[in-house]
C-alpha cells in the first residue's frame, strides 16, 4: 500500500503541462488528497480522468494516424506509466508533453518531441532552482553563492535538453488546420533517474570555470537532487 501511494503521489508530479505550471505548495496539497485516497477511488479518478481527456481531445479535432492506438487505448498507457515506480516506490518516468505545426506530420512531430524534450529539462532546472532557494533559507549558500549557481541552472536547460538520451512517445496525435498544415501533439516519458543524471551532467559543464569552492557547494547541491 505504502508503494502504491508514493506511485499516487507521482501522478501530480509527472503530470501534463498544467501540472508543472503548479507551485511546489499546490502539488504538497495535492498529493496529500491522494494519500488519503483508497487504491479503488484513485483507479477510478484516473480512468475517469483519462476517458474525460480523450472526449476533450476529440472535441477538439485531434485524432489518432492510421494504424495507431486508439486514442483511449494510449491515455492509459499513459496514466499507467505516471503510477509505474521503482523497486523502492518511487517514480520511474517524468513524462512531458508539446504541440507542433508543420507542413507535413513527420515534420511537426520531429519538432513537438524536440519541444517536449526541452520542457522536461525545464523541470529539472525548476527542481533545481527550488534546491537553491531552500539552501539560501537554511544559510547553506550565501547570497553571492546562490545568484552564481542560479545564473548557472537557467542557462543549463538547452545543455540538459541534449544530455537527455532516447525517449518514449507514449501519446501521439494529430489534426488537420485551416491553412492545410498539420499540428501534432506528443506525450513523451523519460526515466527519471536518468533525467536527473542528464541534469548533474550539464550543470557540471556549465560550472567548469567558477572556481573550486563553488563547485564543492554544486556537489552538494547535486546530491541533494539526486536524493530519494
Amino acid at each position: 500500500m505504502k508503494k502504491f501511494m508514493i506511485a499516487a503521489m507521482a501522478l501530480m508530479l509527472c503530470g501534463t503541462a498544467a501540472t508543472y505550471a503548479q507551485t511546489a505548495e499546490e502539488k504538497r496539497e495535492q498529493r496529500k488528497e491522494i494519500a488519503k485516497m483508497t487504491r479503488d477511488e484513485v483507479t477510478k479518478k484516473v480512468t475517469k480522468e483519462a476517458r474525460k481527456e480523450a472526449k476533450r481531445l476529440k472535441r477538439e479535432d485531434w485524432e489518432v494516424a492510421p494504424g495507431a492506438l486508439p486514442m483511449e487505448k494510449q491515455l492509459d498507457r499513459s496514466f499507467a506509466m505516471q503510477y509505474e515506480v521503482d523497486d523502492d516506490g518511487y517514480p520511474k518516468y517524468l513524462m512531458s508533453e508539446a504541440m507542433s505545426i508543420g507542413e507535413n506530420y513527420d515534420a511537426a512531430k520531429v519538432q513537438a518531441i524536440a519541444l517536449a524534450k526541452q520542457n522536461l529539462a525545464g523541470n529539472v532546472q525548476t527542481e533545481v532552482s527550488g534546491l537553491i532557494d531552500n539552501m539560501v533559507s537554511n544559510k547553506q549558500l550565501t547570497a553571492g553563492e546562490a545568484a552564481s549557481l542560479t545564473e548557472t541552472t537557467m542557462a543549463s536547460k538547452a545543455l540538459i535538453s541534449q544530455n537527455i538520451g532516447r525517449t518514449i512517445t507514449v501519446t501521439e496525435m494529430y489534426r488537420d488546420l485551416s491553412n492545410n498544415k498539420k499540428e501534432v501533439l506528443v506525450r513523451i516519458a523519460y526515466s527519471n533517474d536518468l533525467a536527473i543524471e542528464a541534469a548533474k551532467k550539464a550543470i557540471r559543464q556549465g560550472m567548469q570555470d567558477k572556481g573550486d569552492a563553488l563547485l564543492g557547494k554544486l556537489e552538494e547541491l547535486l546530491n541533494k537532487l539526486g536524493e530519494k
